[in-house]
């Protein structure tokens, strides 16, 4: 067996400009593994977050550092051990995935199980701005069955009005992105209630989310930044309803199946989340999202260009891969 890794660095072009309370970006920076043997080729992506103390060549020379234990046969089991959950991980993680399918001639999905793969509501995401803007990027989007909005400001409590005004129809989830505190908590959540939000994503900042066990959850609130892996799990119990797993964070397709199962064991509901990446991040989050409760997987449609042969989105529904891209 003769394996070679390559990693290298792209950039895709957002669709405007992409806003959370931590700051804005106007193209995606993403790793890109590819994986030969035999002809063959395995790809996965992954984007890093500097929130996790992540760089894009920090990643990438993560990746190239195991570069010769992949190409004297690493599997995907050994490799949970030989690298920490992260973006580097999750590169590897996936495109050994792809290649053992291209390899057997045996779809992903079928590996795991899945027989009917199906289309999947994916949530909406509008960027953190002014009310007004706010309001208007919801007025445009009211169709779709479930946004997600950016919120973390000093006045999010108007911006969720602006955006149910707009949007009375769809389904939405808020998320805060660490920027609520203790004092505005309980507050933020009964207006949340009193317009209907069907989820709050990470509230408090990690590691300072205790005061979340303390007070009665109006609205259902999902751990983002808080959950990594499955070891993070259990000490979650008494403050999160649910749970937002991104391969990203987990490392890959296979400790996010392991935390999936996991999660869903413990009661949480489960989201299926992404970075801004392209489709081929999107591909194997869309197998892990069959049966979770949300996926927001729109991650393609905020960019100005994806990769060719991408996933294929119909409204906010997204369709499951096809080989060319992955799986």
């Amino acid at each position: 067996m003769s394996r070679h890794l390559q990693a290298t660095i792209e950039q895709f072009p957002i669709a405007g400009v992409f806003t959370i309370s931590r700051g804005s970006k106007t193209q995606a920076e993403v790793v890109t593994c590819t994986i030969t043997q035999d002809g063959l080729a395995g790809r996965g992506e992954c984007v890093p977050y500097r929130r996790y103390g992540e760089s894009v060549d920090g990643v990438l020379a993560q990746i190239n550092d195991l570069a010769a234990l992949v190409q004297e046969g690493l599997s995907r089991l050994d490799l949970q051990q030989a690298m920490k959950p992260g973006a580097a991980r999750n590169a590897i993680d996936c495109a050994l995935w792809d290649l053992e399918a291209k390899l057997t001639n045996a779809r992903v999905a079928e590996v795991l199980g899945v027989s009917a793969l199906r289309p999947l509501v994916t949530a909406f995401t509008l960027s953190l701005g002014e009310p007004d803007a706010m309001a208007a990027e919801a007025r445009k989007h009211a169709a779709r069955p479930l946004l997600k909005i950016k919120l973390g400001t000093d006045d999010d409590m108007s911006r969720m009005q602006a955006v149910r005004q707009a949007a009375p129809a769809a389904r939405i989830i808020v998320d805060a992105n660490e920027g609520w505190t203790e004092d505005n908590l309980e507050r933020h959540m009964a207006q949340a209630e009193a317009l209907g939000i069907s989820l709050i994503e990470q509230p408090l900042p990690a590691g300072q989310d205790a005061a979340l066990s303390r007070i009665r959850r109006l609205v259902p609130v999902c751990a983002d930044e808080s959950v990594h892996a499955t070891a993070d799990l259990a000490s979650l119990r008494d403050r999160y309803d649910a749970v937002n797993i991104k391969l990203d964070k987990t490392g890959g397709l296979t400790e996010a199946l392991a935390m999936k199962a996991e999660a869903q064991r413990l009661g949480f509901a489960v989201m299926v989340g992404c970075m801004v990446g392209t489709s081929l991040a999107m591909a194997p989050a869309v197998l892990l999202a069959q049966d979770a409760d949300y996926a927001d997987l729109d991650g393609p449609l905020l960019l100005a260009r994806d990769r060719p042969q991408g996933l294929h989105y119909e409204g906010s529904l997204v369709y499951p891969p096809e080989p060319t891209l992955w799986g």
